[in-house]
């Protein structure tokens, strides 16, 4: 009889913590910000269907990175769960912090049990209060832990790198236009295999940017902020693409350009200004119009005999 194979519990939860990190890290990164108005979620997300924030309740977001189809179905659970307390209690009942511990309680259950993988996400949670003091930001990781973050988080992709960003130049209290050219700021810079830092400009249209606004008159506070009015907030960034290069010839040098005009009234000029007459080959007189050649009668058929 053979004996089982033994893993020690310890090894066991470094090989799912290394799995569930690897996923996660494969992913682009998601920005929180608080800002003056409430809080704010940027991230890069090319998809215009597959969306990474979301709203949970009337204060409450929901931002996620990882595998879609894990944390979107601990989005859809978030919604019944905030439905059902709100309905059957109070709407005032449906908190941040009540919906973190339940997503806390999943995720350390998925990941401490070892029939099925741990799940490959990482989740914010966030509510906004009547004034900045009341605003909570909660973070959740891949084993059901929980961390209440002030200011900014972020999660997945280069997430040290824009972490570090963004703690070297956030201020409490920014506008809503200053903390989305922070946070796009932040997503754009990266850094080499040599550690050095570049900045990249992402396009509009790459960008998932949602807020949570506490000055908006209706219950609910999530808003979505669309291509046109985040061009606004950003304003001038650069070229979104490199500058494509002039074509050479054969040679390796610039192609000649066609000559410029510098007075239109020069009937030398190669490139406007009047043309010419055209002269006669032999006669050398100038006519405007080649000669017409005159009819010819059509041929008359001879009388049947």
């Amino acid at each position: 009889m053979s004996m089982p194979f033994y893993v020690s519990p310890e090894q066991l939860m470094k090989d799912r913590a290394d799995f569930a990190r690897k996923g996660i890290a494969r992913g682009r990164s998601v920005v929180a910000v608080q800002y003056a108005d409430g809080v704010l979620f940027v991230s890069e997300n090319p998809s215009q269907a597959l969306h990474k924030v979301s709203e949970i309740y009337d204060r409450i977001a929901f931002a996620a990175v990882g595998r879609y189809n894990e944390f979107e179905n601990l989005r859809i659970a978030g919604v019944r769960l905030a439905d059902m307390r709100g309905y059957a209690y109070d709407r005032r009942d449906v908190t941040g912090r009540g919906l973190a511990n339940a997503y806390a309680q999943t995720l350390g259950t998925i990941f401490s049990s070892g029939g099925e993988k741990p799940y490959e996400v990482e989740l914010f949670v966030a509510e906004i209060g009547d004034e900045v003091a009341g605003d909570q930001l909660y973070r959740l990781t891949y084993d059901g832990q929980v961390a209440d973050e002030h200011g900014f988080a972020v999660m997945g992709g280069a997430a040290d790198v824009v972490a570090t960003y963004l703690k070297e130049r956030y201020e409490p209290g920014l506008s809503l236009a200053a903390a989305v050219r922070l946070a796009v700021a932040a997503l754009g810079h990266s850094q080499n295999e040599k550690g050095e830092g570049g900045d990249r400009v992402i396009p509009i249209g790459d960008l998932e940017v949602a807020v949570l606004d506490r000055t908006r008159v209706q219950p609910r506070k999530f808003r979505r902020i669309r291509p046109p009015i985040l061009g606004d907030l950003l304003g001038a960034r650069g070229p979104e693409q490199p500058d494509e290069p002039e074509p050479e010839d054969g040679a390796g040098g610039s192609l000649p350009s066609a000559p410029v005009a510098d007075d239109p009234s020069d009937p030398t000029d190669t490139v406007s200004g009047p043309v010419p007459p055209l002269e006669h080959p032999l006669t050398g007189e100038p006519h405007t119009a080649p000669p017409v050649a005159p009819p010819v009668a059509p041929p008359v058929a001879p009388p049947a005999e």
